[in-house]
């Protein structure tokens, strides 16, 4: 088994990346994508389905929009965060291969004194009631997603750039080791990887020509996957297409 997650911002953009991903990646299970931006009504389905793949989805114009992509059919898919009242379209679960498999977009957060940043936490505390209720269900569960969050130090390409900002701040850092707390761990931690190891890139600046990246996409998974994982990893090269997203897949495998 093998899952991954991709923001590709904008899948009207990016369509012809995923599929083209997806094909060169045939051991996929399943796909978790952040920033569609797209409407349900106008979401890719036929053309997913169209390439041998089963697809649920959850959007809105122009912001936030996730999907799940999978080899095999989606089971028990649920939309948004039960009982939260926000419109903005930012997870989707489903069960396949046995996994449930969650995607989120957690929210960016903009800046420390935006009204963004406490709507950002308290989303965050949602999410973690949300994952203790589904962990208590699901033994072999997985957490997906553009976190918007660097866990470390060594997670920042340099941190005296970005210490005391978002997506680094000790609350947004409580909140990732609050969710490893619940049992989950960090896939792409479990082995040794090559310093600077980033997954997102900011457009301006020459950033990824520079490798001046940060790791906020993430797959916190649980004991039962961890004890079958064997392999996790980014591949930046679908951040080098022409008109790429700035972010790029990260995957982990695991023993069937």
């Amino acid at each position: 088994m093998r899952f991954a997650t991709w923001n590709v911002n904008s899948l009207k953009v990016r369509l012809p990346q995923v599929l083209e991903w997806l094909a060169a990646n045939p051991d996929l299970t399943a796909l978790a994508l952040q920033e569609t931006k797209m409407e349900d009504a106008v979401f890719p389905q036929a053309e997913i389905e169209a390439a041998g793949f089963h697809v649920a989805y959850i959007g809105q114009k122009t912001y936030n929009g996730v999907a799940i992509i999978a080899r095999e059919p989606l089971a028990d898919v649920q939309y948004n965060l039960p009982g939260y009242d926000d419109p903005q379209k930012r997870v989707i679960a489903a069960t396949v291969a046995g996994v449930r498999f969650i995607c989120a977009y957690i929210p960016n957060g903009q800046a420390l004194d935006s009204e963004k940043y406490p709507y950002k936490l308290g989303w965050l505390k949602v999410m973690q009631g949300y994952l203790a209720d589904e962990l208590a269900r699901h033994p072999q569960l997985i957490l997906a997603g553009d976190y918007n969050i660097a866990p470390e130090d060594r997670d920042v390409h340099d941190i005296s750039k970005w210490e005391g900002g978002v997506l680094v701040s000790p609350a947004e850092r409580q909140a990732f080791q609050d969710m490893l707390s619940l049992g989950l761990s960090d896939a792409f931690r479990a082995f040794e990887q090559p310093d600077k190891s980033f997954s997102w890139w900011d457009y301006r600046g020459f950033s990824f020509k520079k490798n001046a990246g940060l790791r906020i996409d993430h797959l916190l998974i649980t004991p039962a996957l961890t004890e079958k994982l064997t392999a996790s990893g980014i591949d930046r090269e679908p951040r080098k297409h022409e008109r790429p997203s700035d972010h790029t897949p990260v995957w982990a495998s695991f023993r069937d």
